[in-house]
């Protein structure tokens, strides 16, 4: 007798996929409440309608809900006082909710500096889930501007700087230190000295601005 059995296929060289890591936080709820108290969001529904504190503080109450859980799933270990001074804020918040969302927009997630995972170490963490970053195969980490150690799961920074758009180490202002980078430029170029060569370019603009500021004072 034959067993008729069909036989599966057999492929070389394959190996199973990498279990997904189940520490980070599931953001989903949060960022559909976070679409309707952004004002400027694409999914807002009415572009005149101002978000209400209750709106605003839920949307803080569902990530400190996620922060919390990694607190309570976090390795013996770990030092929580990040995640602890996190909720302390988001508490905070909570009770005296801003008018509007302090966040930075989605594009300057996008634009945040990707860190190559073979630049990455065995003992590098994020500071936020505990989770060595090469634990996962396919890691996503930023690194904020404010610090070349301050990196992330991008996964778990996200959402705070979404609603406070502040380092959660430093607590820095984000948004502050992007609009002063782009100044420098041009006060180097204002503040050159004697005999180097300006580019012509930046001169024409340089001359455009100034004679707004006059008009300004005279109008």
């Amino acid at each position: 007798m034959f067993d008729h059995t069909p036989l599966q296929p057999f492929e070389h060289n394959i190996k199973d996929a990498p279990e997904a890591r189940t520490r980070r936080p599931d953001m989903a709820s949060f960022f559909s409440q976070l679409s309707q108290v952004e004002t400027d969001s694409p999914t807002h529904m009415n572009d005149h309608a101002i978000p209400t504190p209750v709106d605003v503080a839920a949307t803080y109450n569902l990530l400190r809900l996620q922060y919390e859980s990694l607190i309570q799933s976090a390795p013996p270990e770990f030092d929580t006082h990040v995640l602890e001074e996190l909720i302390s804020d988001i508490r905070s918040s909570m009770d005296s909710p801003p008018e509007e969302v302090r966040g930075v927009p989605q594009s300057y997630l996008d634009e945040l500096e990707r860190v190559p995972k073979k630049s990455l170490k065995k003992t590098d963490k994020c500071p936020i889930c505990a989770d060595a970053f090469l634990d996962d195969p396919y890691p996503l980490v930023v690194v904020l501007p404010c610090h070349s150690t301050h990196m992330f799961d991008l996964e778990c920074v996200g959402p705070w700087l979404r609603l406070n758009g502040t380092c959660p180490l430093d607590r820095k202002e984000l948004m502050k230190k992007k609009k002063e980078e782009k100044v420098v430029p041009r006060e180097r170029n204002r503040n050159q000295e004697p005999g180097e060569k300006k580019d012509a370019k930046k001169e024409e603009v340089d001359r455009y601005d100034d004679e707004e500021e006059f008009d300004d004072m005279y109008a």
